[in-house]
């Protein structure tokens, strides 16, 4: 490794670190004066990198190009070795979650007649909300759809949404009740999850075709990844709002710090955690378009196809199935969290 690159690998070492320092200094107490000492390290590197950079070529005499860091080949190099390593594995992966996805159509489409199905959201959405107005606008949305000739492709969009969901909550809940009971595991995720909500959506794709190809699989990794970041975050504050004095009364009778979590912080954070599902729900949806360019079948192919063909009606029609159905699953997830909210504030 020459110079260059040892001096990158060091740039890049020190801005990632004052990143992730900054961020998990924030919410303290003293996080005013946290930040100060940030934005002048910040300033501070700013000003001493070209510098150095003068002073290098000062002393040595060589051109040193400040503008090449070499991320890319060392992102080449994890991916390959990812490849490498774990690329059975992955196929393995790849076909089982295909077939569940598969299955998961075949129940949504052939299994059960469009009208059922309809009549069971429409059934759920009345469990939800006890409201005539949300339960008569999910059956009319479901109708619409169907109009339209959309129903195979809005079924493969739930079933890919199905399972990306089940994944995000499988992975999410843990590390959100893992950040709420380590202060150390929090500040090391919460730079984390502000990268991953930051970051362009697209470039997820990158990494994912590139380790699973294309295809439903890669779909649902990207998903979930795109999706993740609310659930963990709210799952964390829910737990950790809960009153302290009701905590207090647990320790007094003698509840072990596992009784605690199970029974009392988990089922109080639940209206916060279904909060965060319902934004999981919405930020996978938004997914569904650039998710087709990877080959995802559904309702993000057809606008896709509605694009590349220059058919306005095909795209729309598909957008907006897209749109109800996202109406419907945020109606229904976030009567379910009021529901949750309301029995809370009864209990108390």
């Amino acid at each position: 490794m020459d110079a260059s690159s040892i001096f990158s690998l060091v740039l890049c070492a020190a801005i990632v670190g004052w990143i992730a320092w900054a961020a998990a200094r924030r919410h303290e107490a003293l996080a005013e004066g946290y930040r100060a000492h940030a934005v002048g390290a910040g300033a501070a590197l700013v000003v001493l990198v070209p510098g150095l950079a003068g002073l290098w070529k000062f002393l040595t005499g060589l051109e040193f190009d400040t503008s090449i860091i070499p991320l890319d080949v060392w992102v080449d190099g994890a991916v390959d070795w990812l490849l490498l390593k774990v690329g059975d594995p992955l196929d393995q992966l790849n076909r089982w979650v295909v077939h569940k996805i598969g299955f998961f159509e075949r129940f949504l489409h052939q299994s059960i007649a469009w009208p059922l199905l309809t009549l069971l959201f429409t059934g759920i959405a009345w469990h939800a909300s006890r409201n005539l107005v949300v339960t008569v606008g999910v059956a009319l949305a479901f109708l619409l759809i169907w109009s339209m000739a959309l129903w195979k492709p809005t079924m493969q969009t739930l079933s890919l949404m199905s399972v990306s969901i089940l994944v995000t909550v499988v992975f999410g809940l843990p590390l959100g009740i893992l950040m709420s009971q380590s202060d150390r595991a929090r500040s090391i995720m919460l730079p984390i999850l502000d990268m991953m909500q930051t970051m362009p959506s697209f470039v997820y794709l990158i990494p994912v075709v590139m380790l699973l190809g294309l295809g439903n699989f890669a779909g649902v990794i990207a998903t979930m990844i795109y999706a993740a970041p609310p659930l963990i975050r709210l799952t964390d504050l829910g737990i950790r709002l809960v009153d302290k004095e009701v905590m207090e009364a647990a320790t007094s009778f003698g509840a072990s710090r596992w009784q605690k979590l199970f029974n009392i912080q988990i089922p109080l954070a639940l209206p916060n955690i279904m909060a965060g599902l319902n934004q999981s729900i919405m930020m996978a949806l938004a997914m569904v378009v650039i998710a087709s360019m990877i080959g995802v079948r559904g309702l993000g192919q057809e606008v896709l196809f509605g694009l590349q063909r220059q058919e306005p009606g095909t795209g729309f029609i598909a957008g907006l199935s897209i749109v109800l159905l996202a109406i419907v699953l945020d109606r229904i997830t976030q009567s379910y969290g009021r529901r949750m909210e309301t029995h809370r504030t009864v209990s108390h």
